[in-house]
């Protein structure tokens, strides 16, 4: 079987990273969200929102840490390897936002090919706002657009993971894999 690199993505608050970890809980290889570790880490050097101060520098950190994470996906000796979220999230994301970006984003897209992404819709019921988590739920709602867009401009079929329980979202996704 051909390794598979499977992207999970969706606006903020859309339960991404919960069924990231409920996919570690079942043994799954999966590698983690890192904004917010960069959002963390510039708050220890008194940046509140990186991103939202320096978008740019922001986007240029994580896109090296994404870029870091496909090179690992692809080192990882398991069938399957989930990534909440992916290197066109980032273009999304400044697409959302109306900045501008180098070349190099672009090409980083191209030349880091994921095999399949499953997009998590806007889910106003389970949707919270925290200390890394600025947007409102309107907001949540336009990013989702915006890496809908983004995604399928690279030539993505995202496959929509349905509302639902957490293991009936995991169930679903397995099934589209299958």
């Amino acid at each position: 079987m051909k390794k598979k690199i499977v992207v999970i993505t969706g606006g903020p608050g859309t339960g991404k990273t919960t069924i990231i970890d409920k996919l570690i809980d079942k043994g799954y290889t999966c590698l983690p969200e890192i904004s917010r570790q960069i959002t963390l880490e510039a708050q220890k050097q008194g940046i509140e929102q990186l991103f939202l101060e320096k978008p740019l520098l922001f986007s240029e950190l994580l896109l090296e840490g994404r870029k870091k994470q496909f090179i690992e996906a692809n080192s990882i000796h398991s069938d399957i390897v989930f990534i909440d979220r992916g290197i066109p999230d980032i273009l999304a994301y400044m697409h959302y936002i109306g900045d501008s970006y180098p070349s190099f984003f672009d090409q980083a897209c191209r030349e880091n090919q994921y095999q399949k992404v499953f997009i998590l819709p806007p889910w106003e019921e389970i949707y919270e706002s925290d200390e890394a988590r600025y947007e409102n739920f309107e907001q949540a709602q336009l990013i989702y657009e915006h890496l809908n867009e983004t995604y399928k401009n690279y030539g993505y079929e995202l496959t929509e993971v349905p509302k639902g329980t957490l293991e009936e979202r995991i169930d679903f996704i397995f099934a589209e894999l299958k």
